[in-house]
C-alpha cells in the first residue's frame, strides 16, 4: 500500500491508521492490525497489488448491537461503486444513488469479510420498481419482443448476431473472473440515463435477470442477477457492447403476464421456424451454444415450460377443452431433438430433471400442461432414461384428480400419431420393467416396485382419454400389453379380489391392459375353479346321504331329442338349475357318439340355428346390418329368452364359440350391470345410455328419418305435426305408446326435437323389450356370475361369444400339423389349392365339418390347433374328429377327385358316428 495514503495517529489506548481511497478521497480508520483493501465508499482497491492478493477469510464476529446500522461492508461497497461509477471514476455519476446504508444487523467487519449473504431492497425509480428475486432467462425468441430505442438498436445492430449463453450480463475481460470479493446476493441497477465509458465491460445482453456483471475497473464478481432500467439509449460513451435488445419486468410480470405491454415474459418464444433456421446454422458453423440453451432452459422449470409453449403466457387457460398450448411447437422441439449432439440430449435430461425436483403442491394449471409437455419427450423411449421417465410418471400418478380429470381432457387434445407414440412408450416400459432383457441396466425390483403401478396409472389417463374422444384416437386393442400373458395371471386375479389378503397393485385393477388371451385365461381359470367348487360339494353331498358318487356328479350332463331340440333343452337345464356351474357333457338320444367336445359344439350349433328363425317369433333380422334383435311382443312367459341368456352363458363358460349375430350394444347392456345387483330382484338391469348412433344397428331407416328432424331447418311443430307418442306393429295391430306422460298432447318443436329423438331410441332399445332383456340377462348371468366380466369390454363379450370375425384360411395352412402327410405331397398341394379358392360360406362349412363351430378363436387361427391325418381308401368321403379339430383325408388320385370328395362331405353333414 502507498506510504502516502497512510497517516500515523496517536490515541491514548494504541496506534491506528487512516486510509484513503485513491478514487473517491474517502478516509476511514483502520483498527490495528486491520489492512483495508477496497474502499467502503466506492468499492475501489487501493492499489492493484490490493487486488491482486487474496483477502484471507475471517471468522464472522457476532454483532451485539444488532438495533444500529453501521456504513461499510462488503456488498454495500459494491453497491455504492455501480450507484458512482463515471467517465473519470470520481462522484459526477450519472447513475441514481443507492443507500449508503448496509443491511441492518451487521458489522462493519462482517460485512467484509463474512459469506453470509443479504438482500438488498428494490430500487424505486418513478412508477417502476425492478425486483432482485427474479429467476435467471434464457435466451429470446418472441418475434413482438419490446426492444429499448431504434437509436441504440442501430448502434449497435451489427453486433446483433449471436445472443449469449444464458443472456447474463458478463465480462469479457478476462482478469475480472480473479476477483476476491464475491457479491452473495442479488443486487439492482437503475439507469436512468446513459452508461458511460466508465464502465469497461463487454455487456453481451441486458435483459431483466442477468448472472453476472463485470467491469474493467471493478475486479468484483457478481453471482447474483443485476437488474438494469434503462429508458434512453446507449451512447458511444459508454463501452458496453450490447447484442441484443433488453426488457425489464417484474416478477409479477414473469409470472402473471405483462398488462401494459406486449411481452409477457423476457423467455424464449421461439416459432418452429427460427428453432430449423437456428438448428441448420448451427450444423454448418458448428456453434451449437444458441441451441443448447435454449433447450437447457425450456425444460428447467415449470415456468419455462409454460413460457415456451404457451400459446399466450398472460392467460392461465383454465378449461379442460383447451391447454392452451403450441403443439405444432411441441412436436418440432422433439422431432429436432434426437438429431442434435449428445451433449445437448444430455442436457435436456439433466434440465428435467432439476424440473422435476422443483416440483410443489399444490399443482396449478401451468404444472399440469408442463407435465403434459414433458411426456412427450422422445428420449424416454431408450431404457437408459427410464430412472428420470419413471419420476416424472410417479409425479403424473400422484396428481389429485381434479388434476387427472385436466389431463385427461388435454390429453386427447394431442395428435393421435403422438397420442400412439406415448402409449407405446408407456408400454415398452411397463415390459421391459417386468422383463428386462439387460437386467443390470435397471435397478433392482426391490428398490423401483413403485415404476409399474405409476406407468400404469398414467396409461389408465390415455384409456379414460381414448374413450372419451369421439372417434377414438386408436382401438382399445393398441392398450393391450401381450407381455402380461407371461404373468400368473390368476395370482393377480386373486390379489384384486382379495386385497385384504394380498394388498398391492394388480394389473386387474386396469384390466384395459389385459390383452382378451389373458381375460378369457382368467375367465376360464376361474370357471373352472368354481367346477371343482360345484363338483367338491356334489360328492360331499353324496357322502351325507350314504350314497355312491359317480362320474356323472361331476359335469352337467344333458341329454336331448333332435326333433324336440329347443323343449328338451330348456326342461334339462330348468331341472338342473345348481349344477349349470360344472363342466358341460351333451348326448344325443340314440346316437353313440361320445362328447369329448365335439357333440356340446354341435348341441349348441343346431339350437341357436332353431331359435334364431324368424318364424319361430323370439328374434326379428334386421337384414342391412345383418342382425338379430327382440321382437317387442309381450308374452306371459320370458324363460325361452332366459334360456338363450343360459346358452350364451355356458358357452363363455365352456369355452364355445357361438354363431350368434346380436348387434354391439346388445353386450353393452348385458354389462349393465357387469354383476347382478346382490339380493335385489327387484333391480333395474340391462338398460344403459343409447343413442341414434345404436338404433342405426338395428333400424337404419329409422335411425335416418329421426336424423332428418334433427337437422331439419324449418319448423318442426307445424311441418311435421308429431306429438312424444310412438306407433309399433304387434301381430298386426297398430299400437300407440307415450314417450312421456301426457306425451299425446304434447307437441315436438324445434327446441324439444332432441329430447323426442332420445325418448324414441330409449323407447326402442330399452323400454319396449325389457322383460325379454331382463329374461335374457339373469339366464346369461346364472352361469357367468363372475367378478372377471367386470374386466371385460362389450366388445370383448362378443369376441368371447362369437370369436373372431376375420376368417384366413392361408393363416390356417401355415399352422395346420399333418399326419401321414407332408405338406410338400401332391394331395396336399391339391387340397390347399381347393380350399384358398371356396367361397367364404364354403370355408365356413369347411370349418364346421372339421372343428363343430364355423367361428375363429378370438386369438385368430393360430389358436385352432387344426390336424389333417391320412387315412385308407381313396372310394371314401373325407370325415373329421371335431373334439380335437382333425380332418381325415384319404389319399385320392386327382385334384378334381378331392374337391368332388371334400365339397360333397361337408355340403351334407350332421350327426355322429363311432369308429
Amino acid at each position: 500500500m502507498s506510504a502516502s495514503l497512510l497517516k500515523a495517529a496517536r490515541t491514548s489506548k494504541g496506534v491506528a491508521t487512516t486510509v484513503t481511497c485513491p478514487t473517491c478521497d474517502y478516509t476511514v480508520i483502520q483498527g490495528e492490525g486491520n489492512i483495508r483493501t477496497i474502499c467502503p465508499n466506492c468499492g475501489h482497491f487501493y492499489s492493484p497489488e490490493a487486488a491482486e492478493r487474496r483477502e484471507p477469510r475471517r471468522r464472522p464476529q457476532e454483532n451485539n448491537n444488532k438495533g444500529e446500522k453501521k456504513p461499510g461492508g462488503r456488498i454495500q461497497s459494491i453497491t455504492n461503486f455501480f450507484s458512482r461509477i463515471t467517465p473519470g471514476g470520481r462522484n459526477d455519476t450519472q447513475f441514481s444513488a443507492l443507500p449508503s446504508d448496509p443491511s441492518p444487523g451487521h458489522s462493519q467487519a462482517d460485512n467484509s469479510s463474512s459469506n453470509h449473504s443479504t438482500e438488498l431492497p428494490p430500487i424505486k425509480t418513478g412508477s417502476l420498481t425492478v425486483q432482485t428475486n427474479l429467476r435467471a432467462t434464457t435466451p429470446s425468441y418472441a418475434q413482438n419482443q419490446r426492444p429499448v430505442s431504434q437509436n441504440c438498436l442501430s448502434e449497435y445492430n451489427d453486433r446483433t448476431n449471436r445472443v449469449s449463453s444464458n443472456y447474463s450480463v458478463r465480462s469479457d475481460v478476462g482478469q475480472a473472473r480473479k476477483a476476491n470479493s464475491p457479491l452473495r446476493k442479488p443486487f439492482a441497477v437503475n439507469m436512468e440515463e446513459n452508461l458511460t465509458n466508465g464502465n469497461k465491460g463487454n455487456v453481451k445482453t441486458f435483459v431483466a435477470n442477468s448472472e453476472e456483471s463485470l467491469t474493467n475497473r471493478n475486479k468484483v464478481k457478481v453471482q447474483k442477477p443485476i437488474f438494469i432500467n434503462s429508458e434512453e439509449n446507449l451512447t458511444s460513451g459508454n463501452k458496453v457492447k450490447v447484442q441484443k435488445p433488453f426488457v425489464v419486468h417484474s416478477e409479477e410480470n414473469l409470472i402473471n403476464g405483462n398488462k401494459d405491454g406486449e411481452v409477457q415474459d423476457p423467455i424464449q418464444t421461439k416459432t418452429s421456424d427460427q428453432l430449423r433456421q437456428d438448428i441448420r446454422k448451427a450444423r454448418e458453423t458448428g456453434d451449437w451454444k444458441w441451441v443448447q440453451d435454449f433447450y437447457a432452459k425450456t425444460f428447467d422449470s415449470f415456468v419455462d415450460v409454460n413460457t415456451t409453449f404457451k400459446r399466450n403466457p398472460s392467460k392461465e387457460y383454465k378449461t379442460i377443452e383447451d391447454p392452451g398450448l403450441k403443439f405444432d411447437l411441441i412436436d418440432t422441439v422433439y422431432d429436432l431433438l434426437l438429431g442434435l449432439p449428445q451433449d445437448i440430449q444430455k442436457t435436456v435430461l439433466k434440465s428435467i430433471i432439476n424440473c422435476l425436483l422443483k416440483d410443489k403442491r399444490p399443482h396449478s394449471k401451468d404444472a399440469l400442461r408442463a407435465y403434459l409437455v414433458i411426456l412427450q419427450n422422445p428420449q424416454f423411449g431408450s431404457s437408459s432414461t427410464y430412472v428420470i421417465f419413471a419420476h416424472l410418471l410417479r409425479q403424473i400418478a400422484a396428481l389429485a384428480d381434479h388434476d387427472h380429470h385436466y389431463m385427461v381432457y388435454w390429453l386427447r387434445k394431442l395428435r393421435v400419431d403422438r397420442f400412439q407414440t406415448i402409449l407405446e412408450r408407456l408400454q415398452s416400459f411397463i415390459s421391459i420393467r417386468l422383463f428386462p432383457t439387460k437386467p443390470h441396466d435397471l435397478p433392482p425390483m426391490e428398490k423401483s416396485g413403485w415404476w409399474i403401478p405409476s406407468a400404469t396409472k398414467v396409461l389408465a389417463l390415455l384409456n379414460a382419454a381414448n374413450n372419451l374422444a369421439s372417434p377414438p384416437l386408436t382401438s382399445y386393442t393398441e392398450f393391450y400389453n401381450n407381455t402380461l400373458d407371461n404373468l400368473d395371471l390368476m395370482k393377480e386375479y386373486n390379489q384384486w379380489q382379495n386385497p385384504n389378503s394380498y394388498g398391492g397393485f394388480s394389473f386387474c385393477q386396469y384390466p384395459f391392459i389385459l390383452s382378451i388371451a389373458a381375460k378369457r385365461r382368467i375367465l376360464q381359470e376361474d370357471s373352472e375353479q368354481q367346477m371343482i367348487l360345484m363338483a367338491r360339494r356334489s360328492l360331499v353331498a353324496k357322502v351325507q346321504r350314504h350314497q355312491l358318487p359317480d362320474a356323472g356328479m361331476l359335469f352337467l350332463n344333458l341329454t336331448v331329442r333332435r326333433n324336440h331340440l329347443v323343449s328338451d333343452s330348456l326342461t334339462e337345464i330348468s331341472r338342473k338349475q345348481h349344477d349349470l356351474k360344472k363342466k358341460l357333457k351333451v348326448t344325443f338320444a340314440g346316437e353313440p357318439g361320445l362328447d369329448m367336445g365335439g357333440l356340446t359344439k354341435e348341441w349348441f350349433l343346431l339350437l341357436i340355428r332353431q331359435i334364431f328363425r324368424p318364424n319361430y317369433g323370439m328374434f326379428s333380422y334386421c337384414r342391412i346390418p345383418g342382425v338379430y334383435w327382440f321382437i317387442n311382443a309381450p308374452d306371459d312367459n320370458y324363460q325361452e329368452f332366459n334360456l338363450v341368456g343360459v346358452l350364451m352363458g355356458l358357452a363363455v363358460y365352456n369355452s364355445i364359440i357361438l354363431d350368434i349375430r346380436f348387434p354391439a350394444f346388445c353386450y353393452k347392456k348385458l354389462l349393465s350391470p357387469a354383476v347382478v345387483p346382490f339380493n335385489n330382484p327387484q333391480a333395474t338391469v340391462g338398460t344403459t345410455h343409447l343413442t341414434l348412433e345404436d338404433l342405426k344397428q338395428v333400424q337404419p331407416d329409422v335411425a335416418k328419418g329421426l336424423q332428418d328432424l334433427l337437422d331439419y331447418d324449418g319448423n318442426v311443430e307445424e311441418d311435421f305435426g308429431i306429438t312424444f307418442q310412438i306407433s309399433t306393429s304387434e301381430f298386426e295391430t297398430v299400437k300407440t305408446h307415450d314417450l312421456k306422460p301426457n306425451g299425446a298432447n304434447i307437441p315436438v318443436t324445434n327446441e324439444n326435437r332432441k329430447e323426442y329423438v332420445d325418448r324414441y331410441v330409449n323407447w326402442i332399445l330399452n323400454e319396449s323389450i325389457y322383460p325379454h332383456f331382463q329374461a335374457f340377462y339373469h339366464g346369461f348371468h346364472t352361469v357367468c356370475a363372475s367378478n372377471a366380466l367386470i374386466m371385460l369390454r362389450p366388445e370383448e363379450v362378443e369376441m368371447l361369444v362369437c370369436g373372431c370375425p376375420k376368417l384366413d384360411m392361408a393363416e390356417l395352412k401355415k399352422i395346420t400339423v399333418y399326419d401321414g402327410y407332408h405338406p410338400q405331397d401332391p394331395i396336399i398341394r391339391h387340397f390347399w389349392d381347393v380350399v384358398l379358392n371356396m367361397p367364404t360360406e364354403l370355408q365356413k362349412k369347411l370349418l364346421m365339418f372339421t372343428t363343430g363351430s364355423d367361428r375363429i378363436p378370438i386369438t385368430g387361427m393360430s389358436d385352432l390347433n387344426f390336424k389333417i391325418t391320412r387315412a385308407e381308401g381313396s372310394e371314401l368321403l373325407p370325415t373329421s374328429h371335431t373334439c380335437f379339430n382333425q380332418l381325415v383325408l384319404p389319399s385320392y388320385k386327382s385334384k378334381r377327385i378331392l374337391r368332388h370328395k371334400l365339397l360333397t362331405a361337408i355340403q351334407n353333414t350332421e350327426g355322429f358316428g363311432l369308429e
